[in-house]
């Protein structure tokens, strides 16, 4: 799509966006084999997976990732089990900057532990409503503990994955479905409809990246690859850092070309995380762009601003992406009305229940979205994964697309894969660029909804 032809389209999209979509108002239960069920006991554990070397965005970096589990329990005696990944700098830099890195994680453990003892002895009718009733209660908690009366929820929502998670295993164990699409209620379905049979595997590269190392992803065929850019230092500093690394991965890897792109060349795919504070500024690295050639092949540049900074971006001839400004539906449909062409949906991060939300709101919107990652373990890649399996198509593309990393970063991934329930399936490994996508994939739930041994074990202990 041209420059022009870009702008011309975010313009009217933005114009004719309603505030919100009715779904957020919509009544979950549309599904006749909805029914209560009562939480009668809850527990929670941690694992801390270090990393083989710091990841680096935001201006700083995280040495190691603690992989929380939720266990809740019914009065019938079915078990859920939930997987989440904590990224503490990622959810909320103010917090993170507030604290060591370790105290940081330990916060955000808290609020997860607050979330799970509120729900004991309370009965679900589903766990989308189920998070709506808790979330600001929850929300309150984690401002106090944290003493920061601005927090993200992002950082809340993070929190909330495992337990989540573990209540829709719940939910699917209660309700008897035969899949992960049976369990996807009527008025969310339209959002993750579609059906790929390839999955791209975006690897993740972080600010400081070797060159050399992104020239070799893509020798290896990784074809569309996270880059971060805003780089430390003042936004002087910043931009200049960025401008060299653009002209320099043009140089490397401009030329190389790719079946799965309509215009055949490699897309790039620009993350800032927030770091640019103006749109002068911004457009000093899409005027370099341009000056290279390289414009035509951003395929999308997400979050240049904070989530405070109002400025419309719609004009500006690239698509720009929304990743943790859009906390949930009610925040997605604001960034789109500034402009926002696609958004990186996270259901690792900001749990299945508001993802599906977001979804449903961006397909009636004609919203584009993908999968962004948070270095998450082998299993929580795969609920990532459902979700990117069934996104429409994304422009210029005809697969799915998924960001996923923790294989760059855990210095145990190897292992961390053999907890996975269908560590063998060939939709776990990536080929050329591409996780495969069968029948199997969608008939057995990718794994997810299957509980692994290594997490039920970690619960088989004596109980006071």
């Amino acid at each position: 799509m041209s420059r022009r032809k870009f702008v011309a389209k975010s313009a009217t999209v933005a114009a004719g966006l309603s505030a919100v979509s009715p779904i957020a108002q919509a009544n979950f239960l549309s599904s006749a084999k909805a029914s209560k069920v009562t939480i009668s006991a809850v527990d929670s554990n941690f694992e801390r997976e270090p990393l083989i070397k710091p990841y680096r965005f935001k201006g700083s970096g995280v040495s190691e990732i603690w992989q929380t589990v939720s266990h809740v329990k019914t009065d019938t005696g079915l078990t859920g089990i939930g997987l989440g990944t904590q990224s503490v700098l990622w959810c909320d830099s103010k917090v993170f900057f507030a604290n060591s890195e370790n105290g940081g994680n330990a916060l955000m453990y808290a609020v997860t532990e607050r979330a799970l003892q509120m729900l004991k002895g309370t009965k679900m009718d589903n766990p989308i409503d189920t998070l709506d009733q808790i979330l600001p209660e929850v929300f309150d908690y984690a401002k106090k503990i944290t003493r920061n009366p601005d927090l993200r929820k992002t950082y809340v929502l993070n929190a909330l994955v495992c337990v989540d998670n573990a209540l829709w295993q719940l939910y699917f164990q209660h309700n008897k479905f035969k899949d992960f699409d049976d369990m996807i209620p009527q008025q969310f379905k339209q959002g993750v409809s579609h059906r790929h049979t390839k999955v791209a595997s975006i690897p993740s590269f972080s600010v400081g990246t070797p060159i050399a190392d992104i020239k070799a992803a893509a020798d290896q065929g990784y074809f569309i690859m996270k880059l971060k850019t805003g780089a430390s230092g003042t936004q002087k500093e910043m931009i200049e850092k960025d401008i060299e690394f653009l002209t320099q991965l043009h140089k490397a890897i401009g030329d190389y070309e790719t079946p799965y792109t309509k215009n055949g060349k490699i897309p790039y795919y620009f993350d800032a995380n927030g770091r640019y504070e103006t749109k002068e500024t911004l457009m000093k690295f899409l005027d370099q762009a341009d000056k290279i050639k390289a414009l035509d092949q951003i395929s999308v540049l997400e979050e240049p601003f904070d989530e405070f900074n109002e400025t419309y971006v719609g004009d500006i001839g690239v698509r720009v992406a929304a990743d943790e400004s859009a906390h949930t539906e009610v925040d997605a449909a604001k960034r789109i009305e500034q402009g926002y062409g696609a958004i990186a949906v996270k259901a690792i991060a900001k749990t299945l229940s508001m993802t599906l939300k977001i979804t449903q709101l961006a397909y009636e919107k004609k919203i584009p979205c993908f999968c962004a990652d948070l270095t998450v373990n082998p299993i929580l890649v795969d609920w990532n994964k459902s979700i990117a399996a069934r996104l429409q198509p994304f422009p210029e593309m005809d697969i799915g697309l998924q960001e996923t990393n923790g294989h760059q970063n855990y210095r145990n991934w190897d292992k961390m894969m053999t907890y996975h329930p269908k560590a063998s399936a060939e939709w776990t490994r990536t080929r050329d660029g591409i996780y495969p996508i069968g029948k199997e994939f969608y008939s057995q739930s990718a794994g997810i909804l299957d509980q692994s041994d290594h997490y039920v074990e970690m619960f088989q202990r004596i109980r006071r």
